[in-house]
């Protein structure tokens, strides 16, 4: 791939990458390293433009993950994707818990331990290099597992959430937040209108990075959900045996939390 240009939503490029020399990034399949490719340089300042390029309504969406979780002070959490740490200190700040963070990425690992550090909550939170497809957990080691936007970056999302229920315990709950696609028709060309123009200039003005950032998203989002509507989603989850299973669209349906609870 030539410098400067993204990979489009089905298209899998690889190029060397400094978290390649990570014990990790030998299991890496071409579209880990292509979510690493596009996300790992960008570490630093993912917090701030995920705040602004979506009118602060991450926040929202990551908080409201975490209210469907049900831990307390002497539970543990899996985090899944967990990035910089943001829900990792949510899940803190709203139930006490301890929380253990798991992502493939070591600059977003980096820049989260730095943010834990700051907010004083490094006793409680510990993060861990490695992919989602192959936790290096023991069977139903965690009370509850969250997870943020993940299944657009694997190759098998079915096998991707029996992995994630395999490792909570039978009651746990199991939340995932994901970008989605409006139903309403006005909804739905807004939405469209904002991600193929507006999102790609507006991350222009913060740094090329975030400008690929913009012009991968929309084309990204809509292809998995035409790979993975949202009943076969579902039916993923109930496969994996979570019960209970619920849904919520955020913002119009620009999100969707997805949430359920381990069976025996």
């Amino acid at each position: 791939m030539r410098a400067g240009r993204l990979p489009r939503a089905g298209e899998i490029v690889l190029e060397r990458h400094a978290s390649n020399n990570s014990p990790v990034a030998e299991t890496l399949t071409e579209r880990n390293r292509a979510a690493l490719e596009l996300f790992a340089p960008l570490a630093e300042t993912y917090d701030r433009y995920a705040r602004l390029l979506s009118f602060g309504q991450d926040g929202r969406w990551r908080r409201f993950l975490v209210s469907r979780i049900e831990a307390g002070p002497d539970d543990r959490v899996l985090d899944v994707a967990c990035g910089t740490g943001a829900v990792a200190l949510e899940l803190v700040r709203a139930h006490g818990c301890r929380v253990v963070g798991i992502d493939q990425s070591s600059e977003m690992l980096s820049a989260g331990r730095s943010r834990i550090a700051s907010a004083g909550r490094a006793g409680l939170i510990e993060l861990r290099e490695g992919r989602a497809e192959e936790l290096p957990f023991p069977d139903a080691s965690f009370d509850a597992l969250t997870f943020t936007y993940l299944l657009r970056y694997v190759d098998d999302p079915g096998a991707t959430v029996r992995e994630l229920a395999r490792v909570v315990r039978p009651g746990g709950i199991v939340a995932g937040l994901e970008f989605f696609i409006p139903r309403n028709a006005l909804a739905r060309i807004s939405w469209k209108l904002y991600t193929r123009t507006a999102l790609p200039l507006l991350g222009g003005l913060a740094s090329p990075g975030w400008h690929h950032v913009g012009e991968f998203l929309g084309p990204s989002i809509e292809a998995f959900w035409t790979r993975s509507p949202l009943e076969r989603l579902l039916d993923f989850w109930r496969h994996a045996g979570l019960e209970d299973v619920q849904v919520r669209t955020l913002s119009l349906g620009g999100g969707v939390v997805v949430w359920g609870r381990r069976g025996d």
